[in-house]
């Protein structure tokens, strides 16, 4: 995760809702837009730093 929106490489955006991040995780659809494969616990993570604010650059 990159909560600047600034590192170096490749990116992809995923919307901070649950159903969203479920569907992008679930389906593959980040893996492809990242072309790699992602960790299995990837989905948790994301939902964890949403809820804790770490996406809005808030620790």
């Amino acid at each position: 995760m990159d909560p600047s929106g600034r590192a170096n490489g490749r990116g992809a955006y995923v919307c901070r809702d649950g159903a969203c991040i479920a569907g992008a995780t679930g389906r593959g659809g980040l893996g492809r837009a990242l072309e790699t494969t992602l960790p299995a616990d990837l989905a948790d993570q994301l939902l964890a730093a949403t809820r804790g604010g770490v996406i809005d650059g808030a620790q």
